[in-house]
Formats: C-alpha cells, structure tokens, sequence
C-alpha cells in the first residue's frame, strides 16, 4: 500500500482525502486527482484479474513530460507516448501492484 501511496500521491499528484483507520497501516486510503477525479485504493490480498476490464485515465498538461517523470522514479512504461487520430497523445505504464494506466494530454 506504500508503494501505491507513493505512485498515485507523490508521483501522479493526487491529494489524500481519506484514511482509514488513522493510525497505522491504512486498509483505505479516499484520493482526489485535480479538480473532480476521485479514486479510493485498499489493501487487500486479492490477485489482479488476468484481463483487464477498463482502463484508468489521467490527463497530464504534457504526455511526455509526465511520462519521462514516471521513468526518472522506476515506473514500467508499456507504450511510449504516441499522437492518437482523435487528438490526444496517449502513453501507458503501470502502477506498482501492475494495474494498467493511460497517460494522456490533448494535442
């Protein structure tokens, strides 16, 4: 869970609203990320699915900027940034648990 802290905080940016409980490990953690995204993480033992079924996505004011950021503090990168045809430049890593995550800005 330190590790996921650490990714979605200090990496990603996102501002903790939420603790549970208040002292010790945290079981969950509320997040906010910008203005209106709002994501909780919880510590449990349970296994990622072998399919991914959505993708999570988090704008950045630049793509590669963002990304090159990721890969300065160890973060996997699985797709470089790219210009997409509908007019976004799209990047994917993972998170520390292997959650797969968009990275993307408008061009």
């Amino acid at each position: 869970m330190t590790d996921m802290i650490h990714f979605y905080g200090d990496l990603l940016g996102a501002r903790q609203t939420y603790r549970f409980p208040d002292d010790g490990p945290p079981a969950y953690v509320g997040l906010t990320l910008g203005t209106v995204s709002e994501f909780g993480l919880a510590a449990t033992e349970t296994p990622p699915p072998a399919r991914r079924h959505i993708d999570l996505c988090v704008y950045a004011d630049d793509c590669d900027a963002a990304v090159a950021h990721l890969r300065d503090h160890g973060v996997t990168i699985t797709e470089e940034p790219a210009d997409q045809p509908w007019g976004e430049r799209t990047a994917r890593v993972t998170d520390p648990d292997g959650n797969p995550l968009v990275i993307l800005s408008r061009l």
